[in-house]
């Protein structure tokens, strides 16, 4: 028989022995700064992330399920974080400079529905990353809306959505709130950032409440 104290050397060796890459949790999405976005004031009267897509695929925000999204990719898992208000859930994608996190927070429901998705472009090449699964090139690029798609010159950005709510240096905001059937509040925000005039990060999102 094995003791106690070798059986206990045996079980860690083995734990070790695991893949990495085999228990690895993907990286959450950056975290969003809702008190930042109540100081905008909602200026933009047309409604904004109503629709969304990669590549070919088409979905909408509130409406397509984070599983929708995983079985046309044919790629990446479903990851959660956090509880109650606070619970999310997301797919995690990456090819060359860029990162891709689609997302489902609380109102997105038991059905996890896509109410937020974030871009990022990269100063360096993220493909050292193993943490998020790589998204087939046809599934590029993401567009917020039919118009926004990372790359873009700020001066293309405000001809197509027109003026922001609020503007910095480096950052934009556009921000709605309106009434939708049956007495429904819907806000939703675009967070855009930009390097050397150019638009290199992109927060899309939009919840629906009673």
């Amino acid at each position: 028989m094995i003791d106690a104290g070798r059986k206990t050397l045996f079980l860690l060796l083995l734990l070790f022995a695991i893949p990495a890459n085999d228990c690895s949790a993907q990286t959450p999405p950056p975290p969003f700064d809702e008190h930042a976005l109540e100081r905008v004031p909602p200026t933009v009267v047309k409604r904004l992330a109503t629709r969304f897509s990669l590549g070919a695929f088409a979905g909408r925000f509130e409406e397509t399920p984070l599983g929708a999204v995983r079985d046309a990719v044919g790629e990446g898992a479903i990851q959660h974080q956090g509880d109650a208000g606070g619970s999310i859930y997301w797919l995690c994608y990456r090819r060359a400079q860029h990162r891709l996190w689609v997302v489902s927070g609380e109102i997105g429901g038991t059905d996890h529905l896509v109410t937020e998705i974030v871009e990022e472009l990269t100063e360096k090449d993220v493909g050292a990353s193993t943490d998020c699964a790589i998204i087939p090139e046809k599934f590029s690029p993401v567009v917020f809306d039919g118009k926004l798609q990372l790359g873009m010159a700020r001066q293309a950005v405000i001809t197509a959505l027109g003026p922001p709510s609020k503007s910095e240096a480096a950052q934009m905001v556009y921000s709605h709130s309106g009434k939708r059937a049956h007495g429904f509040d819907e806000t939703a925000w675009l967070i855009l950032r930009f390097r050397e005039d150019k638009l290199v990060s992109m927060r899309g999102g939009k919840t629906t409440t009673n």
